[in-house]
């Protein structure tokens, strides 16, 4: 399913539900790739525009974190910086994972929403309430989630998702990802 699929309104009406938005990072929150320098030094391109999106949420009483299965220093302190509610690293079993933190913050697995792109997310994204990817996902992921963005992994996929979310609970006035005029 994806921003022009017919059954938008439904898409619109399960974002509604969302108090918490988990996403990985490696392929979401950057585009994949790995720049290492000489040394073993690792560097990562983040969108500024998916870390500017999370202040918004806060105000608007929706939690964010983020659990991936790679554990790098640049990972960590990038999630500092963008102030996420919780981020864990080096996690290769990410839905027992997110069950424990979803009980924990006394919320339904209906009401959390996960953005993902390879196989490592499959269980979550099959899981939660409302499932994405983005448009450079391996395809099989894309044919499991509600919603597939028109942003790329590193483009602003995960803002996309969140301005979606903030849209359906009424908290930003229009959604420029889609053609319906709601």
């Amino acid at each position: 399913m994806n921003h022009f699929n017919p059954n938008y309104k439904e898409v619109l009406s399960k974002a509604k539900d969302i108090q918490l938005i988990v996403t990985d990072l490696d392929g979401v929150l950057t585009d994949g790739g790995i720049v290492l320098d000489d040394n073993g030094k690792e560097y990562k391109r983040f969108q500024v525009k998916d870390g500017q999106i999370i202040r918004f949420l806060r105000e608007s009483s929706i939690k964010t974190g983020v659990i991936t299965g790679r554990d790098v220093p640049v990972s960590k302190f990038r999630c500092e910086q963008m102030g996420v509610d919780f981020h864990l690293h080096g996690v290769n079993d990410k839905w027992p994972t997110l069950q424990s933190i979803i009980a924990k913050m006394d919320l339904k697995a209906s009401q959390v929403a996960y953005i993902g792109d390879d196989i490592i997310d499959l269980e979550v994204l099959t899981n939660v309430g409302f499932s994405a990817a983005p448009a450079d996902a391996i395809f099989y992921i894309k044919d499991k989630v509600d919603y597939v963005t028109i942003k790329k992994g590193g483009e602003g996929s995960f803002r996309e998702l969140a301005d979606l979310i903030l849209y359906a609970n009424r908290n930003l006035p229009s959604y420029p990802y889609t053609t319906d005029n709601n």
